[in-house]
């Protein structure tokens, strides 16, 4: 009995050191922890194997302390183990000081036996007809059964809480690892209390460090997992239906039995329910998926069939189960997000994206067709919806939608570009411009309180290469507007080849322009201003361009561009600065002339005007008043208020302004009286457009008396003949600009000719 039990006892330990390698090497979270747990465990069953099979006292006594002192590893181990599988921690520091502190303790006082003999003894004992060494236990031992118990205690109570507080799936591996515990712990004990020789209860401890191994391993709960799986398909939203190899229905879900109004007692109905409702044929083994499109009470509704087959893990048939899903509501639902993503929220039309993905469509399906492309656009709508409100904005922005709608044919197709802008792809037959124009001419929006009158202006771009992106003809369109302008009774602007050279010409210079200044192919040409002497005393600085390779370009070539694009600031900051320059050397030479430079609107809006002409002054260290500034009284157009409180500024920091161009606009007198101008400028044009009338000499008189009389210098401008300088001379006029006197010219001209003689 004693070789069986101790045979027993080796091959336990040998079982319990596979299952540590095993464990070490699985990868798996739990591993490590359950490779220390087995290893540890088959320390004390060898130690009880040598107890049980040995006769010799020496043999015995190692075995004993083998026993003993693996037991408290076992205890370390399923500690580690515990906290590891249980995924919790230590609640304070001071508990796990404590318990690995007697843990400790009771080593020491076990290794310390053989000189105290505090802990135990061995006796010879007959057992099975050989002598068997039984232990004679003392205080140590006592103390060592304490901690070791009172810590399993411990571990079991780590067990119950997490099986109180964690969901099934869990709770049933805490459970059966927790009854493990609480079994081998009552064998032991059990043992203890008998006073039996041969210590049984070392088998459930193995045992036990296996199951450990299994459940932190290897278990799944299976029929648990099961019953949460039936749960899943219990909840699904579509209808299961399951069948054996008979094609008789096991089970169905409850959205199935919703879907055919019958119960779990109806199973036999359920097979022939399915064919007459939805035509289903599931005989065969084959997986199959099906759509069926049948009446509903709030229209059509479309429904998924599918089929599909159980194999065992051999590949063998064991039956099927079919999935019936409505899919009415997500293809309604697909059907509006597909809708929203093509058309416009407001108008209802197509937006961009789509619009140019139906024309191009069109255009490749209608080859021999030829097609107009039309961009139409709400002038002043920013205006509409200040003065009267988005909410009549939004009408403004529907009305002409459904205009543009009811006069199309099936054969065009029509979208809103954004904003207040539409786009038109459309049969050039179809497109009637004079019926289009009467109808424009005329356009109001009327929603009961307010009335509107609205101006559509139509930019048309005849398709001619089909190869051209559709964004690309669309922009053609648009910029057959850009020609239109503020001609208000213009409607209609067709697209012209030169309007895209223009557009080539104007990125071409915006390219140009940094190198152009840096290289100083942009520079000032001086063109005098001479008192009534006819001495020259200063001059204007008018920009130009010296090209390397195409010489000078016209001013009208490219500042109207910048004007346009902004970019005309860079111009005259380096305008400004190269008059500076110039200024600072003749101030070093003497010379005491001035030079005026102009400021555009668009200064106002990229510059610091007032601190950059401050900043360049002391820069170059030359007075404010050499570098006169030139206005016109577009400058005063928009935010007059700020852009006064600049001029003045200027003025209180020792500049001359000059009022350009006066006479030719017409709020010239209305600004003259709040403006702060040193020097009026009269455009000779106004005398050569009235024909030099003695009405226009006469209001040119009143202008330079004007001027006397409220202590501002008055320039002719534009003075080409000695006629016109020897009428303004007698009209009282102080100085004189124009190609009577000289044309602008280069800066070292300009010196030859007027600085020499200065």
């Amino acid at each position: 009995m004693r070789l069986a039990f101790g045979l027993i006892l080796l091959g336990l330990a040998a079982i319990l050191l596979v299952c540590a390698r095993v464990a070490r090497k699985s990868g798996k979270e739990m591993g490590g922890a359950a490779a220390v747990m087995t290893a540890c465990t088959s320390v004390p069953v060898l130690g009880n194997a040598i107890i049980i099979l040995t006769s010799q006292e020496l043999i015995a006594t190692i075995g004993h302390y083998a026993y003993y002192l693996g037991m408290d590893l076992v205890i370390a181990a399923c500690l580690h183990f515990t906290f590891t599988y249980c995924r919790t921690t230590w609640p304070r520091v001071t508990s796990r000081n404590i318990v690995y502190g007697l843990m400790l303790v009771d080593v020491v006082q076990l290794l310390l036996n053989p000189f105290f003999h505090h802990a135990f003894d061995i006796r010879a004992i007959e057992v099975y007809g050989y002598a068997y060494y039984q232990l004679v236990p003392h205080l140590g031992q006592t103390f060592h059964r304490v901690v070791d118990y009172g810590i399993l205690a411990g571990i079991m109570g780590v067990y119950v809480s997490r099986l109180i507080k964690s969901p099934r799936l869990q709770s049933e591996r805490y459970s059966v690892i927790l009854i493990s515990l609480v079994l081998v712990t009552i064998w032991e004990t059990l043992y203890i209390f008998s006073g039996t020789p041969i210590d049984r209860g070392m088998i459930g401890i193995a045992v036990m460090s296996l199951m450990l191994f299994y459940f932190s391993l290897y278990y799944r709960a299976v029929r648990l997992l099961d019953r949460m799986l039936g749960g899943v398909v219990s909840q699904q939203p579509f209808a299961q239906f399951f069948f054996d190899v008979n094609e008789k229905c096991l089970w169905m879900n409850p959205a199935g039995e919703k879907l055919l109004n019958l119960t779990q007692q109806d199973l036999d109905k359920v097979g022939d329910t399915l064919r007459m409702t939805f035509g289903v044929r599931h005989t065969g083994e084959k997986e199959w998926t099906d759509q069926v499109v049948m009446a509903g009470e709030d229209g059509e509704r479309t429904c998924e069939l599918s089929k599909h087959p159980f194999l065992d893990k051999w590949g063998r048939y064991n039956g099927f189960y079919i999935t019936v899903r409505d899919e009415t509501e997500e293809r309604r639902e697909m059907t509006r997000k597909l809708y929203n993503a093509r058309h416009d929220h407001l108008t209802g039309l197509y937006n961009s994206d789509y619009l140019y993905e139906c024309t191009r469509r069109m255009l490749e399906d209608n080859p021999g067709r030829e097609y107009l492309i039309v961009y139409a656009d709400i002038k002043d709508f920013k205006m509409v919806n200040d003065i009267y409100g988005y909410t009549f904005g939004d009408l403004v922005l529907t009305t002409t939608a459904d205009w543009i709608k009811q006069n199309l044919s099936e054969n065009s197709i029509c979208g809103r570009l954004g904003g207040d802008t539409f786009g038109i792809c459309m049969p050039a037959e179809e497109f009637d411009q004079a019926a289009a124009e009467k109808m424009l001419t005329d356009f109001v929006v009327n929603d009961g309180k307010t009335e509107h009158r609205l101006l559509i202006h139509l930019g048309v771009y005849r398709v001619a290469d089909r190869e051209t992106d559709v964004s690309v003809m669309f922009d053609r369109a648009h910029m057959a507007l850009t020609t239109i302008k503020e001609e208000y009774h213009v409607i209609t602007a067709w697209y012209e080849e030169s309007m895209r050279e223009q557009v080539l010409w104007n990125q071409k210079i915006s390219a140009e322009l940094k190198e152009a200044i840096a290289t100083g192919q942009i520079r000032p040409w001086l063109q005098p201003i001479v008192n009534r002497d006819g001495k020259a005393i200063g001059a204007e600085a008018l920009v130009r361009w010296v090209h390397p390779a195409e010489g000078i370009r016209s001013p009208g070539s490219f500042i109207p561009v910048f004007e346009q694009n902004g970019m005309i600031a860079d111009v005259d900051l380096h305008i400004w600065r190269c008059s500076c320059k110039i200024l600072s050397r003749w101030k070093k030479e003497g010379n005491d002339q001035f030079i005026s430079v102009n400021i555009s609107p668009k200064d106002f809006l990229f510059l610091d005007v007032a601190g950059e002409l401050k900043r360049l002054v002391r820069e170059y260290g030359i007075e404010p008043k050499k570098l006169r500034i030139e206005i016109t009284e577009t400058v005063m157009m928009s935010d007059m208020e700020k852009r006064m409180a600049v001029l003045r500024e200027l003025q209180d920091y020792g500049f001359i302004i000059e009022m350009d161009d006066f006479g030719s606009g017409y709020s010239s007198l209305n600004m003259l009286k709040d403006m702060p101008v040193d020097v009026l400028k009269i455009d000779m044009s106004f005398l050569r457009k009235s024909g030099s009338t003695v009405r226009a000499r006469a209001i040119v008189r009143e202008i330079i008396a004007l001027a006397k009389a409220l202590g501002i210098v008055s320039l002719t401008e534009g003075v080409e003949t000695e006629e016109q300088y020897g009428q303004l001379m007698e009209m009282g006029c102080q100085l004189y600009q124009g190609y009577f006197f000289a044309k602008p010219m280069p800066e070292a001209d300009y010196e030859d000719k007027f600085c020499a003689a200065g």
